[in-house]
């Protein structure tokens, strides 16, 4: 580390007790997550009575997950890049209002070209938050807990799957969408008081300290976890925004939300493993997750028609990915050192195209050769995650040995 990585360590690492996690402040950076998901995916619950009450259809309505991921994906690395100045609490704070504001307006809205436009907005927020978390929970932590830090704050992805899809989906159900994306303002709102309370304020970084984009790219490694990364994101997208025409090979399409949340469930104890683990194994734990993934869409592809392969494969294939985001994050942090906020602009970035992409190419591959196709797909693509990963033991996920 040279003489100027040192000082901008030093310059953002809060004290903390050697053994001991803040951990009411990374609860509340998991919150944050939470809601980012939350407000992300659920339309897709609510499809039918959103489209319904907007007067759009199915279609249409499915354009507003779309939206929020280009808010995401075109706003990350330009505003986090405009931003690097700034304190990073008022920084988060300001995504979180943001929250408030377009979920909000959405729970009002009687016009679907608005509420477009406010889930734009609403990706706009999510891709600054989600540039901020793993950043805020490495700096909150002493450094040989780092990993496990960010795992916590990472945490509220999968209990927004597993637990914040289901119940709001079965909320809007009974009490109508609106009321649902208006508790989600709640929510942020009272997070935004959490989060003033619990979570330390940090320093922005100032001019003559702060790194290029390009510079940044150039860290050793960091091309490979985000190549490794795409690979590994888009295989899971390509299977899971198509679960369900997939899951009527089995017959199990109105077994959908059940399927999910032994997903969502072994999703959580996947990030409870990799928390406990990644500060000391990260490029096993990466090398495991992949091969585990693997073996489930093979197990997926091979038995497409049989009810519990299918439980078992989702199951392994929860466990493999639930600690995805804390693997990758971590592994960018590790590369970017103290440009770490950048470093997750551009994870943010590249995991917003695997969303994007997955759509596109999984569609092309059911509309091409049928929904068994799907899981095949995948499998090539965690070859070449897998690929990556290995060719990529000196930098991003570096090994202590010489071999794969």
């Amino acid at each position: 580390m040279s003489e100027l990585d040192t000082r901008n360590h030093i310059s953002f690492t809060v004290p903390a007790q050697p053994d001991r996690l803040p951990m009411s402040g990374l609860l509340a950076l998991a919150a944050a997550g939470f809601i980012t998901i939350l407000t992300e995916a659920l339309p897709a619950g609510l499809l039918r009575q959103m489209s319904a009450d907007l007067a759009v259809s199915d279609a249409l309505v499915g354009q507003l997950v779309t939206l929020y991921a280009m808010g995401s994906l075109l706003a990350a690395i330009p505003l986090v890049s405009a931003t690097r100045s700034w304190r990073r609490r008022p920084l988060l704070l300001a995504g979180i209002a943001g929250f408030i504001v377009v979920n909000t307006i959405t729970a009002i809205s009687a016009n679907y070209t608005l509420t477009l436009a406010a889930r734009f907005v609403a990706g706009v927020s999510a891709g600054v938050v989600w540039s901020l978390l793993a950043g805020y929970a490495g700096r909150m932590a002493p450094e040989h807990l780092k990993g496990r830090a960010i795992a916590i704050a990472m945490v509220g992805t999968p209990l927004a799957l597993s637990l914040g899809i289901p119940l709001g989906t079965m909320l809007g159900a009974t009490v109508g969408w609106r009321y649902t994306f208006g508790g989600i303002s709640v929510l942020a709102l009272l997070l935004v008081g959490w989060v003033w309370w619990k979570v330390p304020d940090f320093e922005g970084q100032p001019a003559s300290r702060r790194a290029r984009l390009a510079t940044v790219l150039a860290s050793p490694g960091l091309k490979r976890v985000l190549g490794a990364m795409l690979a590994f994101v888009l295989a899971h997208n390509i299977l899971y925004t198509y679960i369900a025409p997939f899951l009527a090979l089995a017959h199990l399409e109105n077994r959908v939300d059940a399927i999910l949340f032994v997903f969502g469930v072994t999703a959580l104890i996947g990030i409870g493993i990799v928390g406990a683990l990644v500060d000391r194994r990260l490029r096993q734990l990466v090398l495991l997750s992949v091969v585990l993934f693997a073996l489930a869409v093979v197990a997926l592809g091979s038995a497409s028609s049989v009810p519990a392969v299918i439980y078992l494969g989702v199951g392994a294939w929860g466990l493999a990915f639930g600690g995805a985001a804390t693997l990758f994050q971590t592994a960018s942090a590790n590369a970017s050192g103290a440009a770490a906020d950048l470093a997750q602009a551009m994870v943010v970035t590249v995991w917003n195209v695997a969303i994007a992409a997955g759509g596109a190419l999984g569609g092309i591959a059911i509309e091409s050769y049928g929904a068994g196709a799907l899981p095949w797909a995948s499998a090539a693509l965690l070859a070449l995650a897998f690929l990556v990963v290995c060719f990529a033991s000196r930098s991003g996920f570096p090994s202590t040995t010489q071999t794969c």
